[in-house]
């Protein structure tokens, strides 16, 4: 069974308690942050940095944007991989964010089946290493 240290970036508390429960079961520990702002802070925390599997993060967010929080991510923590997570799906956006690195662009409401698979297969391909 897959386990990891998986982020949750999203200002609704509501989407983040739904996807911590339907990741808690498949023994993941999560770690929540409200936007971008909360996110960077939560990383450099303890070991976040370097024992994150991966980061599920929203776009529309006050503070620090997802876009703003992805930029940063991708400077500062290269290998961790990215999954945005939006209820705005934006054909242009999802297209930037991939050219940036970002693994997946998931639309809310999400599966509990897509979110789970798509979780696993991000820890199972493992960090990204030096390109």
């Amino acid at each position: 069974m897959a386990t990891g240290k998986i982020m949750i970036v999203d200002d609704e508390q509501d989407v983040r308690e739904a996807m911590k429960l339907q990741l808690e079961g498949k023994n993941f520990q999560i770690l929540e942050a409200e936007n971008g702002e909360e996110a960077i802070n939560v990383l450099h925390q303890g070991d976040h940095l370097t024992n994150l599997a991966l980061i599920l993060c929203d776009i529309r967010m006050p503070k620090v944007n997802g876009v703003e929080c992805i930029d940063y991510l991708k400077e500062k923590a290269p290998g961790i991989p990215v999954v945005v997570v939006t209820a705005f799906p934006d054909a242009e956006l999802a297209a930037s964010l991939l050219k940036k690195g970002i693994k997946d662009y998931l639309v809310k409401p999400v599966s509990k089946e897509k979110l789970v698979g798509t979780v696993e297969a991000m820890i199972a391909a493992g960090k990204d290493v030096g390109l």
